[in-house]
């Protein structure tokens, strides 16, 4: 298997910066640069924003709320397990949430909650792959690799824009 250059950049958002990484066609990683684990750049990866401009430009569309589905490519890489969940995380309706136990219900595996968590946790590109839109099963704001208040934001901005759009129908 031939090894693809990585590229990165950073970039603002409304949420603070964010770090970009993937090769010239998909997306690996987005990292919360102002949150409690920010993501340490490797020595070998590229500074470049060629690579990132379709993905900017989804990003800027769904900070503004004129974007719900993702379309970029991706490239998360992971366990089975782990790719299982992250599927299950795109198929949660914009604008809603669900608990744990219901993400390991819906892979199928309704006693590995906690495995579902940590999966989730590790989610290598959130936001696109909505990983914020899991929360506890009392409704509680539970961890978030960007932390809560950032979590309370994304989850804010869809409450916001679907109910804007449900008032519209």
């Amino acid at each position: 298997m031939v090894e693809s250059n990585r590229y990165c950049m950073e970039i603002d958002s409304p949420i603070g910066q964010l770090l970009l990484v993937g090769t010239e066609l998909e997306l690996t990683h987005i990292g919360f640069q102002d949150g409690p684990r920010p993501m340490t750049r490797e020595s070998e990866w590229i500074e470049d924003a060629t690579p990132f401009a379709a993905v900017r430009q989804e990003l800027d569309a769904y900070f503004a709320g004129n974007l719900r589905d993702f379309t970029v490519p991706l490239a998360p890489e992971g366990t089975a397990f782990q790719s299982d969940v992250w599927r299950a995380l795109c198929d949660i309706p914009y604008g809603e949430t669900t608990s744990y136990g219901e993400l390991a219900a819906r892979i199928g595996n309704p006693k590995a909650s906690r495995a579902v968590g940590a999966a989730n946790g590790r989610n290598p590109i959130p936001i696109i792959v909505p990983c914020h839109r899991v929360i506890g099963s009392t409704g509680s704001m539970t961890g978030f690799g960007g932390g809560i208040p950032i979590k309370e934001k994304l989850l804010a901005l869809e409450r916001r824009v679907a109910g804007s759009q449900l008032e519209l129908a």
